[in-house]
This record gives C-alpha cells, structure tokens and sequence, in this order.
C-alpha cells in the first residue's frame, strides 16, 4: 500500500490551538481531510500574522502554496482541539517548506504531519520573488 512519510518539524517556530467544528466533519463522522488543509491554512495565517505578515505581503511580496501534502496519523473528531506545531524545512531563494506537526490536545496523538511549499510572488509582475529580507530574518 502506498504511503508518504513526511518530516515532523525539527525546531517549533509557532504553536496554535484550533478546535474542529462541524463542518469539518466528513460522512465517516472524522475530520475530512479538505477540513484538515483548511485548518492548516489558519493555522499559516496566524503564524504569519505574528510576525507582522500576511499571504499577500510577506515582507513586500505575496506568498502563495505550491504544493501540500498530508501524512494521516489518525483521525479527529467534532469539538477536539488540535495544537498545530509549525517549522521550517528547507529555504530556497524563492520559498521555503512549511512543515506542521498536528496533535489532539486531550490526549496527545498525532493526527498528522503536513508539509506545504510556499513560494514568494509578486503578484503585479505575475512571476516568482526573491524570498525578503524581513521574512528571512523572521524565519532565522
């Protein structure tokens, strides 16, 4: 059976809890796994946010998700909570990979690992960017 083995995050850079609502409930009554990237999402944003950035400006450019990928440990449940611990992998001059470790708070289990490659972009110029010197130094 084929399965992805993805990196926990070797340093923590950021730490959010957030709990799963009902609509992130899927027919097998468990986190569904749109759900879980959309999870990831706020949690990225919140990161961001504690920096003093945003998707759309980064340190003077945007960011945008080229890829994710999702190695599922277990399931969720409606009301749990989720602590999302997030790191760096590996930097490039355009981007960098994003790196989540996610477990339910209750009682610790891994739900999963998450890995998403981020690329800076000026979005006037429609091409890729130069990873900024403030988001560098937020990042060190």
């Amino acid at each position: 059976m084929p399965r992805i083995r993805l990196p926990s995050p070797e340093r923590i850079l950021f730490s959010t809890d957030i709990t799963v609502c009902i609509g992130d409930i899927n027919y097998g009554n468990h986190l569904a796994n749109d759900a879980l990237l959309r999870l990831m999402h706020e949690a990225r944003l919140r990161w961001l946010a504690s920096g003093g950035f945003s998707e759309t400006d980064a340190g003077g450019c945007g960011l945008i998700m080229a890829d994710a990928a999702v190695q599922y440990l277990a399931q969720a449940y409606r009301s749990d909570v989720l602590r999302f611990d997030l790191g760096i992998g590996e930097t490039t001059r355009a981007g960098f990979i994003l790196l989540a470790a996610v477990r339910r708070i209750g009682d610790g289990t891994p739900v999963a690992l998450i890995q998403n490659g981020m690329v800076f972009f000026d979005y006037a110029a429609q091409r890729t960017a130069a990873m900024p010197a403030a988001f560098q130094a937020f990042i060190a």
